[in-house]
């Protein structure tokens, strides 16, 4: 192609989430950059910053669009996506999402590189119930995320033959944790599902660290925090080791011990300084700018047709390895892997799957996650 490809950059930078966002704008840019060094096609990256301002997601995406941007790497909040789609479908582009989600959702105006729960939360659980139990506690934050979430996780348990002990749910700045963390003393679960997001999920992971101190039932080894929301970038938030030992599931963590991973980290280093962790939302944001410009150039044309066409023909190398985006739901098959927060704020691998093909509204349909498909290089 001829003509600088325009791509839309839609983040947050400032708000609650706003360690998440700076992450992915970073990771975006990034491999935008490195696409055009390396392939030599212009790429004029156009950002938009709605500063966690749901209404301003709408106009960025409005603004993105009329600049020329038919696809659109942005948004972080299940919220924010879901506001944004309607106006995507409405002048036919495409939207790159890339952070864990709810499941339940499958729209041919949007390529899901972030998991879905029979990717990060349903192999959790199996890790989970065999070793600690199935009377969990689950706290979340107070929209569809938390809400469907934990409706899923009640289900689970319920087919385990378990019991949910209690359910409590906060705004996503609220920091007011003592009156749940109170009742989870007191019902005394095996294990506590966190969908809190950013200061509320800080606040309530410092919390749970005074309260095991108190009682060593409530320790991370007996009784363990465990999130699908929680990334390497936000753990210097955290206070000093509140969230030591704690659990969560991502695609992606910084120490992933792969030769393609150990070359990013390095690039990773030259550009942004070698003190710099790759979270699994820049990992998510880098895949999915990467994968957009690519599959533009390989179409030949940015119209989202022609580039679904091309990214379902292939297996894509990237960092969560060989991807592939399923026809029918537009996901991508991703790996599982379980981190345990060290005392260095990074996340030690404590197991982990092979890539997943998504089941975005849990049929029970097995898939190959890659049938009969060539791995571009």
């Amino acid at each position: 192609m001829t003509d600088a490809l325009k791509i839309g950059i839609l983040f947050s930078t400032s708000g609650p989430y706003a360690p998440m966002g700076r992450d992915a704008r970073d990771g975006a840019e990034f491999a935008l950059a490195e696409f055009s060094a390396a392939s030599g096609q212009a790429v004029e990256p156009v950002f938009f910053d709605p500063h966690a301002d749901l209404s301003a997601y709408l106009d960025g995406a409005r603004q993105l669009l009329r600049a020329g941007c038919r696809h659109i790497v942005g948004t972080i909040t299940s919220a924010a996506r879901k506001e944004v789609i309607p106006l995507v479908e409405k002048h036919d582009g495409l939207l790159w999402y890339m952070c864990p989600y709810e499941g339940f959702e499958a729209n041919e105006n949007v390529i899901y590189v972030g998991g879905c729960p029979n990717q990060h939360l349903i192999p959790l659980f199996e890790h989970l119930i065999p070793r600690f139990g199935a009377r969990p506690y689950l706290v979340g934050a107070n929209y569809v995320w938390g809400w469907e979430m934990n409706r899923l996780a009640r289900e689970l348990i319920h087919n385990a033959g378990g019991e949910v002990l209690g359910e409590r749910y906060l705004p996503l700045e609220e920091t007011a944790v003592d009156r749940i963390v109170a009742d989870i003393e007191q019902r005394r679960p095996s294990f506590i599902l966190n969908n809190l997001i950013g200061p509320s999920s800080y606040a309530f992971l410092a919390a749970i660290r005074k309260l095991g101190e108190r009682d060593p039932a409530f320790r991370a080894e007996n009784c363990p925090v465990v999130s699908c929301d929680l990334m390497e970038c936000e753990l210097d938030e955290i206070a000093p080791g509140a969230a030591l030992g704690q659990l969560c599931a991502a695609s992606y963590f910084d120490n992933l011990d792969t030769s393609d991973n150990l070359a990013f980290k390095a690039r990773v280093a030259a550009h942004f300084g070698s003190q710099r962790r790759v979270s699994s939302v820049f990992a998510g944001a880098y895949t999915a700018a990467k994968l957009c410009a690519t599959a533009i150039v390989a179409a030949g044309k940015d119209e989202p047709v022609a580039v679904r066409q091309t990214l379902y023909a292939s297996a894509w190398p990237t960092l969560f390895g060989p991807l592939s985006i399923d026809r029918e739901t537009n996901h991508a098959a991703l790996p599982f892997h379980l981190g345990r927060i060290n005392s260095d704020n990074g996340f030690d691998i404590i197991t982990s799957r092979p890539p997943l093909a998504a089941d975005p509204y849990l049929t029970g349909r097995s898939r190959p996650v890659a049938p009969k498909l060539r791995v571009v290089s």
